[in-house]
């Protein structure tokens, strides 16, 4: 797991875009580079709600901290707000046997503990195969 600004540990940011359809892009940290999920509906802090996360293209660190206007015309082209941003833990490393991110994300069983403002505790990342297609997760917060 690569090494962050925030003290050594990786970071996750969710990102408000106010593309063609509003979405959320969840960002996490992993191997220097931000594995990205957009996420149709705002992520929440209940159980019993399941959001889809549709994994797209990684993006470079420094995409964590972008705000302002994807040009029209442009690939994403709208607003970007950060909607939270703080740091992770990858849950699955104190399991046995230990996994971590990259394993984590092969496997298609993401479990991370979130330090952010809105979004905080335990959220699992499940990779489907709704019609077949490989890069649709389900984003759950998990119960405590």
């Amino acid at each position: 797991m690569g090494e962050s600004s925030e003290g050594g540990r990786p970071i996750f940011v969710v990102q408000e875009h106010h593309a063609t359809h509003l979405h959320y892009d969840l960002r996490l940290e992993v191997a220097g580079v931000l594995k990205s999920w957009a996420v149709p509906k705002e992520p929440v802090m209940d159980p019993a709600v399941k959001r889809l996360a549709v994994e797209v293209e990684d993006h470079p660190l420094d995409y964590a901290a972008f705000e302002g206007e994807i040009e029209e015309g442009e690939y994403g082209a709208g607003r970007v707000e950060i909607w939270d941003q703080g740091t992770y833990e990858n849950v699955l490393a104190g399991r046995s046997p230990p996994k971590d991110m990259e394993q984590t994300l092969r496997d298609g069983h993401v479990e991370v503990d979130l330090h952010g403002k809105r979004l905080s505790g335990r959220f699992a990342l499940i990779r489907t195969r709704f019609a077949g297609k490989k890069q649709n997760w389900l984003l759950i917060k998990m119960k405590e």
